[in-house]
């Protein structure tokens, strides 16, 4: 399985609720994911599944992003803010009939899984996007390569 994994773009310090699952893209992250669809047609970036997290600025980027790629995002608890390997396996096994998935959600989560599944340690600015070749049975994977947003861009 290929597995992409972008992390949402620039939010909001403050939702106006005052939650930090309701804060929002920012005008210049909702720009910058929008600049940044060329780069995911430069790589050829072409997931058979979109999932994201259910907060409000995961959601959105994958709202963005899943117009470039002719994708709808489905909502994925298991990728909230807090989320960890075991809950990406058991979501990722769901969707075990497609060759590749793109996840929407957050750090310092994102870096985590990517270390456990490659022993690669990194660490995903927002509106990045890494790539991991993974042997979903096994769990065990191969980073491929980490594209910073200024690189999508």
């Amino acid at each position: 399985m290929e597995l992409y994994f972008l992390r949402h773009g620039i939010a909001e310090d403050m939702a106006p609720d005052g939650t930090d699952a309701a804060r929002r893209l920012t005008i210049e992250g909702r720009t910058k994911l929008e600049e940044a669809r060329a780069g995911l047609r430069r790589l050829k970036v072409a997931p058979e599944a979109l999932l994201t997290s259910p907060l409000v600025r995961a959601h959105q980027t994958a709202e963005i992003v899943g117009r470039q790629l002719g994708l709808a995002p489905l909502v994925a608890q298991a990728l909230a803010s807090g989320s960890d390997t075991p809950q990406l396996l058991a979501l990722l096994a769901e969707h075990a009939q497609v060759q590749r998935v793109m996840v929407v959600g957050h750090e310092p989560d994102f870096s985590s899984m990517i270390y456990d599944l490659t022993g690669a340690r990194i660490e995903l600015k927002k509106g990045a996007l890494a790539c991991v070749e993974l042997d979903l049975p096994a769990a065990q994977g191969r980073l491929l390569w980490l594209v910073p947003p200024r690189g999508l861009r």
